[in-house]
């Protein structure tokens, strides 16, 4: 990629190179892996033209999930793959949430994981990085990591992860995949924006100390950190636009859609202005400078989204820009 600003880093210490930059499929054909929003997210022909513009910008990761929209997302993404042929992007992909005839919360057991990831790969052509989607109380931890260590000894796989995991939960993985003698959890994702900040307390120094890559999802905060819900009247919350991600899973984000948040954010786009870029690309290049993020999830709706992902990926982004980013946001 001579010509992208995209760097490719480590993910942790698995000894696999990522792109700084993963392009999130979780609006393909619906909003997530809500039933009531399939449908609701990019037609085909809009996700096929998003994902020839990541690879021009230089993104080389695509991030899905085995219950989004259904299937859909994945079913588009293989489709992509195999009429681009490119043999240089890699696929993460989920398995956990409920997809299956019967099952009424998070299985992780062996049995699903295989009959899944047989699935995932049908969709997808192959998997490259996949995920825990979420954590099964009820299947013992040592069989969930079994069948992923697995599916890496099968190479069907090449790494896996967990999603969304709290610092107790990831913690207990490692636990449990050190006294089986089995392979750790390459890599957590979890949400992390200027706006949601609780990870840096206590789940990515863990992720330092292990080696462990780390990549963040949400980075927009469903559009808060975009500037687009800036209005004159700084005493009430705007409604979100229709067909927005705030107006379609508003309790995603309820705790970062305030009135205080706003002024933040009205706040950042001064500092925005003074080097000529826009809100969304200084949010993002702080995730990217952020010395525990190892990569960021994005997910451009329309073609000038883009420009923020490749400013923040060439912007100057120096200690003294971070200072005042951080104070506004602490």
């Amino acid at each position: 990629m001579p010509d992208s600003p995209v760097r490719t880093v480590p993910l942790g210490s698995s000894g696999i190179e990522v792109t700084e930059f993963f392009f999130g499929g979780a609006a393909i054909g619906g909003i997530g892996s809500a039933p009531s929003r399939i449908g609701l997210g990019m037609k085909t022909d809009e996700a096929l033209e998003r994902l020839d513009e990541a690879y021009e910008v230089g993104i080389r990761v695509l991030d899905t999930a085995n219950s989004f929209a259904g299937g859909e997302s994945e079913r588009v993404i293989g489709r992509w793959r195999e009429e681009r042929e490119r043999a240089d992007v890699l696929v993460a992909t989920k398995v956990g949430n409920v997809v299956e005839r019967g099952q009424e919360t998070i299985s992780l057991a062996a049995d699903h994981i295989e009959r899944q990831l047989a699935l995932s790969r049908s969709r997808l052509g192959s998997v490259d990085l996949y995920l825990a989607h979420g954590f099964d109380e009820r299947t013992p931890l040592e069989e969930t990591i079994t069948a992923f260590a697995a599916a890496i000894d099968t190479e069907q796989i090449r790494a896996w992860g967990c999603s969304t995991g709290s610092v107790h939960e990831v913690e207990t993985w490692l636990l449990a995949a050190d006294r089986a003698g089995l392979p750790r959890p390459a890599w957590v994702q979890s949400e992390l924006s200027l706006v949601a900040r609780s990870v840096e307390r206590d789940l990515l120094p863990l992720l330092a100390e292990e080696g462990i890559g780390f990549v963040a999802y949400s980075p927009l905060a469903g559009g808060i950190l975009s500037g687009r819900y800036l209005t004159d009247d700084p005493e009430e919350l705007p409604d979100p636009a229709a067909g927005s991600r705030l107006a379609l899973a508003p309790a995603m984000y309820a705790a970062a859609f305030t009135l205080p948040n706003l002024a933040r954010v009205a706040a950042l786009e001064s500092l925005a202005r003074e080097r000529e870029v826009g809100i969304a690309a200084l949010a993002l290049a702080w995730l990217r400078r952020h010395p525990q993020v190892t990569a960021t999830i994005v997910s451009p709706r329309h073609t000038e989204q883009w420009d923020a992902v490749t400013d923040a990926a060439s912007m100057d982004f120096d200690d003294a820009l971070a200072e005042q980013v951080a104070a506004l946001f602490e």
